[in-house]
């Protein structure tokens, strides 16, 4: 799978985890470098708390594009770490 988004891939896995449609995508798959840290944050009933990133690509931001859960409840410990696209970001297989 490959999260796209501006022309550019985010990430890139054959490691994905689908969680009510949508693919967490393992840590180390992701871009970093086009990500900004986000002071926002969700909360799940069953997932936990959620923090987010922004996706900064030639010069455009994409706020709170990315979330990923640092901590999660016991029932979503399959996406812990990992990171999942929304807002534009295309998801496809790769």
């Amino acid at each position: 799978m490959r999260a796209i988004w501006n022309g550019t891939v985010i990430a890139e896995s054959d490691d994905t985890v689908v969680v009510e449609g949508n693919h967490y995508f393992p840590a180390d798959s992701v871009r970093h470098d086009v990500l900004r840290p986000s002071a926002t944050h969700t909360i799940c009933p069953w997932k936990g708390t959620a923090s987010y990133y922004s996706i900064e690509v030639d010069g455009q931001v994409n706020t709170d594009a990315a979330w990923y859960y640092p901590d999660t409840l016991p029932a979503a410990d399959s996406i812990k770490g990992r990171v999942a696209f929304w807002k534009g970001v295309t998801v496809e297989r790769g």
